[in-house]
């Protein structure tokens, strides 16, 4: 019997069943032992799924399932709550980013980015908007959103973050896990969810809880790793800290499920990133299974082998284009004395007057 999982354990004594040698395979054929997971699918219910992986992008061992109705991908068994809060509260950042609050560096390539995401949601704003961040790291998009005069503000649980935003950037976070924060219902005209969904225990429970925030026809923004992605090695594909791994299908579903229409997908130009815009519209009965979509995500993943991923460019130009990212940060941070000049230079820079 499996012990619940926290994060003490979550690294370093998962169970090892089986090494399942996914890049050294070119070809899927389904495993006719059917794995029973410790947690249900959190989209369709099912309880038979296939191991895909036992070991995160540092070797460490975790095991990682995959639904055979409807190809979600996650984590079994699932850490608990308590071990999330204190995960997330107190080691997340320092384990990721060995760091507690944001450099200055790092608000600046997140200003550019939260500059790029303004641009891709400008067509659905309307003046005063009122915006929900939820995982609003260290407050750069809530904080531009707020210099275009929109009423945005933050979900962040964890407290160093949440903390910079509040007294550096003075902006409204609220500290805490979606499902905690009471945010008055139908106020919001817009809810975002930008690389935290994957990281939550539950995603159906957050999308249902952030539904009751949403006024009738508002929107949920939502980005997440490509569980399909092969720009990145095929040891590289598991992260401790993502819980849930999806792709465009999955996460269609996932909205839909939570009581979303879908508006539009999108792919990352090097297809590492899924986003995806929701109506808050009932899209009527839906099923939750989707039919080969598991072997859909299998093939991909046997597919992308060493062999494949090192004879691609992917390899040689990421690096690159990474090193040359880090050189203008760090050359653009020196520029500044605090987060706030950097965000304002952004903003005089590439959202000077933008019209909705």
């Amino acid at each position: 019997m499996r012990r619940p999982t926290t994060f003490a354990t979550f690294g370093d004594s998962l169970p090892v069943l089986r090494r399942l040698a996914v890049a050294g395979r070119g070809r899927y054929t389904p495993d006719p032992a059917a794995m029973i997971p410790q947690s249900p699918c959190n989209l369709c219910g099912a309880r038979e799924v296939e191991e895909v992986a036992e070991f995160d992008r540092h070797g460490k061992p975790l095991q990682t399932v995959i639904c055979r109705e409807c190809g979600l991908v996650w984590t079994d068994p699932i850490p608990s709550q308590d071990a999330l809060r204190k995960f997330y509260s107190e080691q997340y950042r320092l384990q990721y980013k060995r760091i507690s609050q944001p450099t200055l560096e790092h608000v600046y390539r997140a200003g550019k980015v939260a500059a790029q995401r303004f641009r891709h949601l400008k067509g659905l704003l309307k003046p005063g908007s009122v915006i929900v961040d939820v995982g609003s790291g260290g407050g750069e998009f809530v904080y531009l959103m707020r210099c275009l005069d929109f009423d945005a503000q933050g979900v962040q649980p964890l407290e160093g973050y949440a903390r910079y935003s509040q007294e550096e950037l003075g902006i409204e976070v609220h500290l805490g896990f979606a499902r905690e924060i009471q945010i008055p219902p139908r106020s919001c005209h817009m809810v975002t969810l930008y690389h935290s969904l994957e990281h939550m225990a539950s995603p159906t429970e957050v999308l249902e809880h952030v539904r009751g925030w949403l006024e009738p026809r508002g929107w949920l923004v939502i980005e997440v790793p490509n569980v399909e992605a092969t720009c990145q090695s095929p040891g590289h594909r598991y992260h401790q800290a993502h819980i849930y791994s999806f792709n465009d299908a999955t996460l269609r579903r996932l909205g839909e499920k939570a009581g979303f229409r879908p508006h539009r997908t999108d792919l990352s130009p090097d297809g590492g990133n899924i986003s995806a815009v929701f109506g808050k519209e009932s899209p009527g009965p839906i099923r939750t299974g989707i039919p080969g979509n598991c072997e859909r995500i299998m093939g991909t993943i046997h597919r992308h082998t060493l062999l494949r991923h090192f004879s691609s460019l992917h390899p040689y130009t990421r690096p690159l284009r990474r090193l040359g990212r880090r050189l203008k940060e760090k050359r653009a941070a020196r520029r500044f004395h605090s987060g706030r000049e950097v965000l304002d230079a952004i903003r005089s820079q590439e959202l000077p007057t933008i019209p909705l």
